[in-house]
Order: structure tokens, then C-alpha cells, then sequence
């Protein structure tokens, strides 16, 4: 790599590690209020760092948010609107930088474990985005064990390789491959991506950990404890690899999940109205744990939004990686917010925008827009759960996010896949469902 004096000018740099889970629901971690099992090194995290209370993905399903995480910039922006289509030729524009290609282009080594989900074809591929090392699968899900003619998508790769997958249940892997990483790349700098698949369907969990699961939990509910075991156990895998590295006071770790709780897997978004895919804040708000020793206060809560969006110049800041170089990033740095150095809000206005559905969030306001239906407000301080849209009354504030909404769709492309009319009416439906009930065994794929 570039950039680099000898190894202790480097040690000066921080290294990284995202920690990203897959439909985890608002509720389902010990540090956001799970009680059926304990998530203890998830919650390490949270507690040796900060909880962002009002942490958001930057997209409601799990393609658009991967892309606007590892650009930090509205995955609108460049046409990465809605989930890539399963075996399509289509990934994240070329066009786009990741934060990988930054720190790579500045000597840190890089990987990414787990699921991809941003291109199958060779051009969207990990280690042509930035990546030196990729251990994981390219599509959107799989099954967590290995069974014979897997797809293209679903086979484990080493890079561009079929390989056999290491420990045979895939979220065990994934710690496991991350956990060697680590091992591997300790003595400089590095960044590196954790995408787990873990909760996201095919409900399948070890035997071993149905067991540790109370009696009373059945169905689904008991598979997805189960998974949210074996993922907590992952993380754990990682945590010590970092300890046994002696690295862990100049390493900033992330725990985030990718958006909300799908609900299908029989997740949990507690207080939070709506799921994944919804633009209520059971589908765009996530749990976040941030820890990064002596630069952010063991135990500490943040509870001004923040967007995944921000994790690229967080990352970058911390690299010192210099912005004049960048693509116009839509995140901001986050480390004096949570170190807490710095009071104010770091975001005046957040927006998302899906299809047929978009919303907007300025202070406690958030609106919803929704094709062929009214538009609704919510004061989300005094209505966390949305249950009182209250537009009628304030149509002076509705009107005022409405048009900050429209400003910025003029930055935005058209989206570059699933465009159909079929498949819009379809998404219209669906976003009236949500709008009229609150079906729990609901998603909005």
C-alpha cells in the first residue's frame, strides 16, 4: 500500500471493523431489550461504546443499504434505488467509490466476509470494489448449511473461488473467516466488512443452539432466537481475535443491522410501528453500537439520528483520509458526536425513497409519501410509534417537508432496475396494507 512510513507510523491509524446483521428486528439484542436470550458480546460492544438510539439505514431492504453504507452517499443518487434482482447482471454502478476503494488507495488492507448482495457479475465483485480479500457469497441470501448445486450466488467463494465452506453453518463461518482477518492483517491497518446473513430467512439453526433456547419460545420465533445465538457467538469469535491481537485500543468496531425487522422471520421491532421495506420506523430504524477506545465514552447513549450514510466519513475521518478527494459524500463525520465533543444534531434532514414510497425526517418531524395515498405526519418525540398522523393539523409543516422531499428527488436518477408498472401497482398495495394495519407476519420485499 501507499501512504506508509515504517509499521509504527502506521499503528498511529485506526483499523475497522463493520459488524453489519441482516433483518434483525429494533428489539432482538440484549442492549436493545431481548430477554429470551442474552446477546453478551453484541452487548459488550454497546457496552464498552455508544448506543445510538436513533440510529437509520439509508434504505428500507437490504441492497440499497449495503450500497449507500459503503459509498456514504443516497444509493438514489446513482440509481441503486431498490434490492438488485436475484441472478441479475446488474450490481452497484462502477461509477461509484466505496470507502474500501478509498482506505485501500491509502495502504490499509481490506476485506469483506459474508453476504454481498451488490453484483453477481465479475466487474461488481468484492475484490473489484475496493477489496483486496473477500470469504463469503455474492447474493442476497442462502441456506446456512452447504448442500449440493447451490446457485452461482449462494456457492462460498475465497475471492472469485468455490470453496468449502469452513465451519459448516454459514454464520459461523463468517466469524470464523473474519476472525482469521483479523489474525492475519493485525500488524497494519485494516478495514474490514462483516455482512452477516444472520436473521435473514431460510429460518435454519443449529440443534445446539434451538437448545439453549427457553421453553415457550416455538415456530419461527424459537429459530430466529436460535440464529440471533449463533450470530451473537460469531461476533464473540471476532471480539477475541481482536483482544488476542492486542489491538483493541486503536480499533473502532460497529455493530449496525442492515434495516428493519422483516418480520417474516419473526423478528421484533418492539415499540416501532411497520417492517422492512415500510418507511415507518420499524422498516429504516436499526440498533447501532459503536465502540472505539479512547475516542468514544464506555456506556454512553447517543439520541440524535444518524444514518448509515455516515459511516463512510466517520471510517475515512478516522483514516485520515483526505476529503478533498472524495465523491460528494451525503454522510458526515460522526466521531465527535459520539465521542461526545460535539452537542449539536449532525443531521438537519434525512430522506429516504423507495419505488412508490419516500419520507423525510427534519427534528422531531417525519413525513410520509406515498403514491395514491394521503400523506401523513408524525411528531415522533411525542408519537414514537406513529400511531397519530396528525398532517391536518399541521399543514404548514407537512407542506414544509414535502417540498424539502422534492428538492432533493431533483438530485436523484431514476432507478436502474425493478422499474415495471406490474411491479409499482404491487408496491402500491402493499404500502396501503401497511398503512391501514399493523400485520406483524408481514414483509415488504
Amino acid at each position: 500500500g501507499s501512504g506508509f512510513g515504517n509499521a509504527r507510523s502506521a499503528r498511529k491509524l485506526p483499523s475497522m471493523v463493520i459488524l453489519l446483521a441482516d433483518d434483525a428486528g429494533y428489539v432482538d439484542f440484549g442492549f436493545t431489550g431481548l430477554q429470551q436470550v442474552s446477546t453478551p458480546h453484541i452487548d459488550r460492544i454497546a457496552a464498552e461504546g455508544v448506543t445510538c438510539s436513533q440510529g437509520y439505514v439509508c434504505a428500507s431492504v437490504c441492497s440499497p443499504s449495503r450500497a449507500g453504507l459503503l459509498t456514504g452517499r443516497y444509493p438514489q443518487r446513482f440509481g441503486h434505488e431498490m434490492n438488485l434482482p436475484a441472478g441479475s447482471k446488474l450490481g452497484l454502478p462502477v461509477t461509484e467509490q466505496t470507502v474500501a476503494d478509498r482506505l485501500q488507495q491509502h495502504g490499509y488492507t481490506t476485506g469483506a466476509i459474508g453476504k454481498w448482495h451488490l453484483g453477481e457479475e465479475p466487474p461488481f465483485r468484492p475484490l473489484r470494489r475496493g477489496f483486496d480479500e473477500f470469504r463469503g457469497f455474492l447474493g442476497g441470501s442462502r441456506t446456512y448449511l452447504d448442500r449440493k448445486n447451490l446457485s452461482r450466488r449462494t456457492l462460498w467463494l475465497d475471492g472469485d473461488d468455490p470453496v468449502h465452506l469452513p465451519p459448516a453453518y454459514v454464520t459461523d463461518a463468517i466469524g470464523s473467516e473474519a476472525a482469521r482477518f483479523i489474525r492475519d492483517h493485525h500488524s497494519r491497518p485494516f478495514f474490514l466488512y462483516v455482512s452477516f446473513s444472520a436473521v435473514h430467512t431460510p429460518m435454519q439453526a443449529l440443534e445446539s443452539d434451538l437448545a439453549s433456547v427457553p421453553p415457550g419460545e416455538a415456530g419461527k420465533r424459537r429459530k430466529l432466537l436460535a440464529m440471533t445465538i449463533a450470530l451473537d457467538r460469531a461476533i464473540g469469535e471476532i471480539l477475541a481475535a481482536i483482544d488476542d491481537s492486542g489491538i483493541a485500543d486503536h480499533t473502532l468496531v460497529m455493530f449496525v443491522n442492515d434495516n428493519g425487522g422483516a418480520t417474516n422471520n419473526a423478528s421484533d421491532n418492539g415499540p416501532l410501528r411497520g417492517m422492512k421495506g415500510s418507511k415507518f420506523e420499524g422498516g429504516i430504524r436499526v440498533p447501532w453500537a459503536v465502540r472505539w477506545p479512547g475516542h468514544i465514552p464506555a456506556g454512553s447513549r447517543f439520541d440524535a439520528p444518524v444514518s448509515t450514510l455516515d459511516i463512510a466519513a466517520t471510517v475515512l475521518s478516522a483514516a485520515k483520509v483526505p476529503t478533498d478527494a472524495l465523491q460528494q459524500l451525503d454522510g458526515v463525520d460522526l466521531s465527535d458526536h459520539l465521542g461526545g465533543r460535539r452537542e449539536d444534531a449532525p443531521h438537519e434532514v434525512l430522506f429516504w425513497r423507495r419505488a412508490v414510497a419516500a419520507a423525510v425526517r427534519h427534528g422531531p418531524w417525519k413525513l410520509i409519501r406515498v403514491e395514491g395515498l394521503s400523506t401523513q405526519l408524525f411528531h415522533l418525540e411525542q408519537d414514537p410509534g406513529e400511531g397519530d398522523d396528525i398532517a391536518a393539523e399541521h399543514p404548514e409543516i407537512a407542506a414544509d417537508l414535502l417540498a424539502r422531499l422534492e428538492r432533493w428527488e431533483r438530485g436523484l436518477i431514476d432507478p436502474a432496475w425493478q422499474t415495471g408498472e406490474v411491479w409499482r401497482r404491487n408496491q402500491v398495495e402493499k404500502h396501503r396494507i401497511d398503512f391501514l394495519g399493523r400485520d406483524k407476519e408481514r414483509t415488504l420485499p
